[in-house]
């Protein structure tokens, strides 16, 4: 069973269990699941696709949320918290934060990289080696530290 037929399965059985918080975040990742499928002219989705989906759909929360947060909307960043983690609950877990130091160091010495004006160089070579697997602020923020 693929990463969508998981998806309505669970939300099924949201429906069926009367979850409004859960059936929330669930619906959500179907509705951006069907926008997916419109754009490509398809009627199912790889496994590869919804996590990407997902993984957009992640990050739009918790850009909400810190933009909430900034307004002092605190209801708000508690309903976008609820849905992501709803949606944290399908994506696979990333690398650590070691690992992703590992791959910043290698991209370091690959680029010859030396101070922080060079950042672009590595966090463009950790991203497209990395594509899908690591959170750019992540990398930059180890890039910065590494670099200065």
């Amino acid at each position: 069973m693929g990463i969508q037929d998981d998806i309505f399965e669970h939300m099924k059985n949201a429906m069926r269990a009367k979850e409004a918080v859960r059936l929330r975040g669930l619906r959500s990742i179907r509705a951006a699941f069907i926008i997916a499928m419109k754009e490509d002219g398809r009627e199912k989705l790889d496994d590869d696709t919804c996590t990407t989906v997902m993984r957009k759909l992640a990050k739009q929360r918790r850009d909400s949320m810190a933009a909430y947060a900034a307004g002092g909307r605190e209801d708000l960043v508690a309903h976008e918290a609820e849905e992501l983690a709803v949606i944290e609950e399908f994506l696979p877990k990333g690398p650590t934060e070691a690992a992703v130091r590992g791959w910043v160091e290698a991209a370091i010495a690959s680029t010859g990289a030396t101070s922080p004006r060079e950042m672009g160089k590595v966090m463009g070579t950790v991203m497209k080696d990395h594509k899908g697997e690591v959170d750019g602020n992540l990398v930059r923020k180890l890039a910065a530290e590494l670099l200065a």
